[in-house]
Protein backbone atom coordinates (compact mmCIF):
# COMPACT_ATOMS: atom_id res chain seq x y z
CA UNK A 1 0.00 0.00 0.00
CA UNK A 2 0.92 3.58 -1.13
CA UNK A 3 1.23 6.06 2.21
CA UNK A 4 1.10 9.41 1.41
CA UNK A 5 2.18 12.59 3.07
CA UNK A 6 -0.36 15.05 0.68
CA UNK A 7 -1.44 17.15 4.10
CA UNK A 8 2.02 18.00 5.48
CA UNK A 9 5.42 19.45 3.97
CA UNK A 10 8.54 17.15 4.33
CA UNK A 11 10.70 18.18 6.98
CA UNK A 12 13.89 16.63 6.53
CA UNK A 13 14.90 14.55 3.73
CA UNK A 14 18.30 12.65 2.72
CA UNK A 15 19.42 11.46 -0.40
CA UNK A 16 21.83 9.82 -2.37
CA UNK A 17 22.88 9.56 -6.24
CA UNK A 18 23.98 6.14 -7.12
CA UNK A 19 24.78 4.62 -10.72
CA UNK A 20 22.37 2.20 -12.26
CA UNK A 21 22.30 0.57 -15.66
CA UNK A 22 19.92 3.26 -16.81
CA UNK A 23 22.40 5.98 -15.80
CA UNK A 24 21.93 8.44 -12.20
CA UNK A 25 19.73 7.77 -9.59
CA UNK A 26 18.75 9.79 -7.47
CA UNK A 27 17.20 8.25 -3.68
CA UNK A 28 15.57 10.73 -1.00
CA UNK A 29 13.85 9.47 2.09
CA UNK A 30 12.05 10.82 4.74
CA UNK A 31 12.02 9.20 8.37
CA UNK A 32 8.60 7.22 6.93
CA UNK A 33 10.06 6.31 3.48
CA UNK A 34 11.53 6.75 -0.29
CA UNK A 35 9.92 9.56 -1.38
CA UNK A 36 11.75 10.18 -4.31
CA UNK A 37 13.55 8.26 -6.80
CA UNK A 38 14.49 9.82 -10.05
CA UNK A 39 16.63 9.04 -13.28
CA UNK A 40 18.83 11.08 -15.29
CA UNK A 41 22.34 11.26 -16.68
CA UNK A 42 23.54 13.88 -13.96
CA UNK A 43 23.92 13.74 -10.31
CA UNK A 44 24.14 17.53 -10.22
CA UNK A 45 21.06 17.52 -12.04
CA UNK A 46 19.01 15.19 -10.63
CA UNK A 47 20.21 16.90 -7.09
CA UNK A 48 19.24 20.54 -8.37
CA UNK A 49 16.13 19.70 -9.20
CA UNK A 50 15.53 17.62 -5.87
CA UNK A 51 16.16 21.12 -4.44
CA UNK A 52 13.71 23.13 -6.94
CA UNK A 53 10.56 20.36 -5.78
CA UNK A 54 11.43 20.52 -2.27
CA UNK A 55 12.01 23.92 -1.43
CA UNK A 56 11.57 24.18 2.11
CA UNK A 57 12.69 20.73 3.17
CA UNK A 58 15.73 20.38 4.94
CA UNK A 59 18.10 18.01 2.51
CA UNK A 60 20.79 16.68 3.71
CA UNK A 61 22.89 14.22 1.54
CA UNK A 62 23.35 11.33 3.47
CA UNK A 63 24.73 8.34 1.25
CA UNK A 64 26.59 5.95 4.00
CA UNK A 65 22.94 6.26 6.14
CA UNK A 66 21.25 5.37 2.43
CA UNK A 67 23.43 3.07 1.63
CA UNK A 68 21.51 -0.14 1.80
CA UNK A 69 18.16 1.25 0.42
CA UNK A 70 20.36 2.24 -2.39
CA UNK A 71 21.44 -0.65 -2.95
CA UNK A 72 18.37 -2.39 -3.15
CA UNK A 73 16.56 1.03 -5.24
CA UNK A 74 19.32 0.14 -8.05
CA UNK A 75 19.02 -3.59 -7.59
CA UNK A 76 14.87 -3.22 -8.48
CA UNK A 77 16.19 -0.96 -11.58
CA UNK A 78 18.90 -3.26 -12.85
CA UNK A 79 16.49 -5.75 -13.14
CA UNK A 80 15.61 -7.39 -9.76
CA UNK A 81 12.08 -7.53 -8.73
CA UNK A 82 11.42 -4.07 -7.03
CA UNK A 83 11.31 -4.77 -3.13
CA UNK A 84 7.90 -4.82 -1.98
CA UNK A 85 9.40 -3.93 1.31
CA UNK A 86 10.73 -0.70 0.67
CA UNK A 87 8.56 2.01 2.73
CA UNK A 88 7.23 4.80 0.31
CA UNK A 89 5.96 8.34 1.89
CA UNK A 90 4.77 9.74 -1.51
CA UNK A 91 2.59 12.70 -1.88
CA UNK A 92 -0.42 12.30 -4.05
CA UNK A 93 -4.17 13.07 -4.39
CA UNK A 94 -6.38 10.59 -3.58
CA UNK A 95 -6.50 9.63 -7.45
CA UNK A 96 -3.18 9.51 -7.97
CA UNK A 97 -2.96 7.16 -4.67
CA UNK A 98 -4.98 4.75 -6.06
CA UNK A 99 -3.55 4.37 -9.41
CA UNK A 100 -0.04 4.16 -8.23
CA UNK A 101 -1.62 0.98 -5.87
CA UNK A 102 -2.44 -0.53 -9.16
CA UNK A 103 0.25 -0.22 -10.65
CA UNK A 104 1.91 -1.78 -7.77
CA UNK A 105 -0.02 -4.56 -8.31
CA UNK A 106 0.96 -5.52 -12.15
CA UNK A 107 3.07 -8.35 -11.87
CA UNK A 108 6.97 -8.19 -13.31
CA UNK A 109 6.73 -8.83 -16.64
CA UNK A 110 3.18 -7.85 -17.57
CA UNK A 111 2.10 -3.99 -18.58
CA UNK A 112 -1.07 -2.68 -18.44
CA UNK A 113 -2.86 -0.01 -20.92
CA UNK A 114 -4.24 3.43 -19.08
CA UNK A 115 -7.59 1.77 -20.08
CA UNK A 116 -7.20 -1.08 -18.40
CA UNK A 117 -5.62 1.33 -15.20
CA UNK A 118 -8.39 3.30 -15.69
CA UNK A 119 -10.90 0.18 -15.34
CA UNK A 120 -8.94 -1.21 -12.66
CA UNK A 121 -10.07 1.75 -10.39
CA UNK A 122 -13.30 1.86 -11.46
CA UNK A 123 -12.94 5.24 -13.44
CA UNK A 124 -13.44 3.52 -16.72
CA UNK A 125 -13.34 7.26 -18.61
CA UNK A 126 -10.26 8.38 -16.32
CA UNK A 127 -7.90 7.48 -19.27
CA UNK A 128 -5.77 10.64 -19.47
CA UNK A 129 -6.07 11.66 -15.87
CA UNK A 130 -4.32 8.20 -15.36
CA UNK A 131 -1.75 8.63 -17.72
CA UNK A 132 -1.27 12.44 -15.60
CA UNK A 133 -0.66 10.07 -12.19
CA UNK A 134 1.51 8.08 -14.05
CA UNK A 135 3.37 11.14 -15.05
CA UNK A 136 3.27 12.40 -11.63
CA UNK A 137 4.91 9.12 -10.34
CA UNK A 138 7.52 10.51 -7.70
CA UNK A 139 9.32 6.81 -7.29
CA UNK A 140 10.13 5.85 -10.35
CA UNK A 141 10.39 1.85 -10.45
CA UNK A 142 9.26 1.27 -6.92
CA UNK A 143 5.96 2.20 -8.44
CA UNK A 144 5.70 1.16 -12.04
CA UNK A 145 4.78 3.78 -14.22
CA UNK A 146 7.05 2.54 -16.84
CA UNK A 147 4.42 -0.80 -16.97
CA UNK A 148 1.40 1.45 -18.48
CA UNK A 149 1.02 1.30 -22.49
CA UNK A 150 -1.07 2.70 -24.60
CA UNK A 151 -4.34 1.00 -25.78
CA UNK A 152 -2.40 0.77 -29.17
CA UNK A 153 0.65 -0.72 -27.60
CA UNK A 154 3.21 2.30 -27.97
CA UNK A 155 4.94 3.03 -25.08
CA UNK A 156 3.19 5.98 -24.50
CA UNK A 157 5.47 8.49 -22.61
CA UNK A 158 7.53 8.61 -19.50
CA UNK A 159 9.30 11.00 -17.49
CA UNK A 160 12.81 9.43 -17.66
CA UNK A 161 12.55 9.06 -21.29
CA UNK A 162 11.34 6.38 -23.89
CA UNK A 163 14.57 4.39 -23.90
CA UNK A 164 14.57 3.70 -20.28
CA UNK A 165 10.94 3.07 -20.48
CA UNK A 166 12.17 0.73 -23.31
CA UNK A 167 15.13 -0.69 -21.28
CA UNK A 168 12.80 -1.31 -17.71
CA UNK A 169 10.34 -3.47 -19.67
CA UNK A 170 13.06 -5.42 -21.46
CA UNK A 171 14.99 -6.45 -18.26
CA UNK A 172 11.62 -7.21 -16.88
CA UNK A 173 11.03 -9.95 -19.97
CA UNK A 174 8.05 -7.81 -20.74
CA UNK A 175 5.76 -8.18 -23.93
CA UNK A 176 4.99 -5.52 -25.80
CA UNK A 177 1.38 -5.13 -26.38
Amino acid sequence: MVTTNSSRELDRMRYTVANCALGRVLIAASERGVCCVRLGDSGRRLISDLKREFPSAGLREDAPALADLAQRVVAAIDGGAADAEIPLDVRGTAFQLRVWDALRRIPRGETRTYSQLAAAIRQPRAVRAVAGACAANPVAVLIPCHRALRSDGGLGGYRWGLERKQSLLASEGSRLL
